[in-house]
């Protein structure tokens, strides 16, 4: 763990809070149907056209059950859209490599990934995808599923801040300002940087070249001394992967493919964009609200527990794994396992438990060749909730459900009646709260469990014991919170996994969504009190503690015995603890 680590992550946290007030003021004008922003002289023309087209009134809003449902009916035209261009993408133009169409359960699969905002690939998008399979059935996704996100997280804002009102917003007016006026010019900026820094964008076919070694006859890639370099329009896609918190590759190695993310500072960039808009939508929350300190309070809880696993996981890398030591393997480096030389051990670690803190999945490191403890981090960030800032939208919203369970324990504890931000908290709210986190439990715990005892389960593992455990364990975990990324150890792309992770997605993104837009409508429609002597504070240090403890209790109670089983055990086989005998 040395100076240069220390350094980064400083200035990572540094610039990340620093950049939550002026992106999370831009939110609030961008959420609001009628706020004014810097682009509207180019782009308000070209949002009420949209809202002709469509036949919206933007002055109209929606309650929660509308809302949802508008919610509900787009994400499943374009599940349906997307499956469709996966399956006809042979007829399709920008197919230079002539790929043949997507086999269905893979199809479905990758369909309900993108739809979802999880980016599960049971694929190589260089070698299975056309570059209009990729730019328009996904990148179409990549846009729209993290607008519905953030779109999401508004509305449960608004419904804390509203009351006497069923009035929560309209779907397709905030589904086209964060795209219009976020989404789309971010992406544009980003994608342009990306460029500068060496990231492909083109059209080109593969590249033939000659190999610098004899070919492998195990390496697909390369034959009789030549190698072939796959190319693309893959800036535009990363730019919104990271942005969004999207994290599908365009390539199959993903961040760690040096035409995805070739220099350190594209590295640190990309992993500062991943968290960028949720950490904004904290500063949204508190000025939305009237309550800045809230929303402060919120960003710290998220904070801490971003630290606590960044500092787990890279004290874990950083001292490398004994075995190899034994060998008389230098361990200064760290465990290089399945990590690029280029990033380290902590540019590895620190990618890890931003793109797991975030739903994003992106990963420039084989999280399968971490160390179990280090393992056990990124696995764990999921098994939160993806709370921990999370992905674009979906992490505040999430955070927001724990916000009401700490209110109401705390309530319990000191004999108050609960209350938070001037509204009481009742036994509906309570059921619906717990109710959304309750359906990602037996979601990822069900699933894995179902896939551990089953043959399809169990013979697509690569490792045996408690790593096999951990792999499947990670599959659903990251199917479930929406998350994308892989300890890559297990063979997904079989109908079995193909169909139980595209199920483990829908409920990890719509049976959780629900209950939150429930929630919205329930507190929207109270009548504000005053505040007493008796309300509980949301803001300052003692709020963020009662937070951070809420969301470590309710996610060690659950996981511990499967984490237990799995990278804890393997832990100790790995430093031969007598703890085992």
């Amino acid at each position: 763990m040395d100076l240069y680590g220390w350094i980064q992550l400083a200035l990572f946290l540094g610039l990340l809070g620093l950049l939550a007030k002026p992106v999370g003021l831009y939110l609030v004008r961008v959420l609001d149907a009628q706020g004014k922003t810097f682009l509207d002289r180019v782009l308000k023309p070209v949002e009420r056209r949209l809202y002709r087209f469509m036949g919206v009134d933007p002055r109209k809003e929606q309650d929660w059950i509308h809302y949802t449902v508008s919610l509900l009916a787009f994400s499943l035209a374009g599940l349906l859209f997307t499956f469709a261009v996966l399956r006809l993408q042979h007829f399709l133009p920008l197919n230079p490599q002539k790929l043949g169409p997507v086999g269905p359960h893979l199809a479905f699969n990758t369909a309900v990934s993108f739809t979802t905002n999880t980016n599960w690939q049971n694929y190589a998008g260089e070698t299975t995808l056309s570059y209009f399979s990729q730019m328009v059935g996904l990148v179409f996704h990549n846009f729209v599923s993290a607008a519905a996100g953030i779109a999401a997280a508004a509305v449960l804002v608004r419904g804390i801040a509203r009351h006497s009102t069923r009035a929560l917003g309209h779907f397709w007016v905030d589904l086209v300002r964060v795209n219009l006026y976020l989404l789309l010019p971010a992406s544009l900026i980003f994608s342009i940087f990306l460029g500068s820094q060496g990231v492909v964008q083109n059209f080109n076919p593969a590249v033939i070249a000659a190999a610098v070694e004899t070919a492998s006859p195990r390496d697909s890639r390369t034959e009789a001394g030549a190698q072939t370099i796959a190319q693309g329009p893959a800036a535009s896609q990363v730019a919104i992967k990271m942005l969004g918190t999207n994290g599908g590759g365009f390539f199959n190695a993903n961040a760690a493919h040096p035409y995805e993310n070739p220099t350190p500072l594209s590295n640190f960039i990309q992993m500062l964009s991943i968290l960028l808009i949720s950490s904004g939508l904290t500063y949204y929350l508190g000025r939305t609200v009237r309550n800045q300190g809230h929303g402060w309070a919120v960003w710290s809880a998220m904070a801490l527990l971003f630290l606590a696993s960044v500092l787990i996981c890279w004290r874990a890398e950083s001292g490398g794994n004994p075995r190899w030591t034994a060998l008389g393997v230098d361990p200064a480096a760290g465990n290089m396992e399945g990590k690029e030389v280029r990033f380290g051990a902590f540019d590895s670690a620190l990618f890890a438990s931003v793109t797991t803190a975030a739903s994003c999945g992106a990963v420039n490191s084989m999280h399968d060749s971490f160390t179990p403890l280090g393992g056990l981090i990124p696995l764990f960030n999921i098994q939160l909730g993806e709370v921990v800032f999370g992905g674009v939208g979906a992490g505040l919203y999430g955070m927001l459900v724990f916000v009401v369970l700490a209110v109401f324990l705390t309530g319990l504890m000191v004999g108050r009646s609960p209350e938070y931000l001037g509204k009481k908290i009742e036994a509906y709210d309570v059921k619906i709260s717990v109710l959304a986190v309750v359906i990602l439990f037996f979601s990822i715990l069900g699933f894995s469990a179902w896939a551990a005892v089953t043959q399809w389960g169990t013979s697509a593992l690569h490792n045996a014991g408690p790593h096999g455990l951990s792999e499947i364990l990670y599959a659903y975990s990251s199917g479930t919170g929406n998350n994308g990324s892989a300890f890559a150890g297990l063979n997904g792309d079989s109908p079995s996994y193909n169909v139980t992770l595209a199920l483990a997605m829908l409920a990890g993104r719509f049976l959780m969504l629900v209950p939150v837009m429930a929630l919205a409508g329930s507190l929207a429609t109270k009548k504000r009190i005053p505040p007493s002597g008796a309300s509980f504070p949301v803001a300052g240090w003692m709020f963020t503690i009662i937070l951070v403890a809420t969301v470590l209790i309710v996610g060690a109670l659950t996981f511990l015995p499967a984490l237990g089983l799995g990278p804890i055990v393997e832990h100790f086989v790995m430093t031969g603890s007598s703890l085992l005998y």
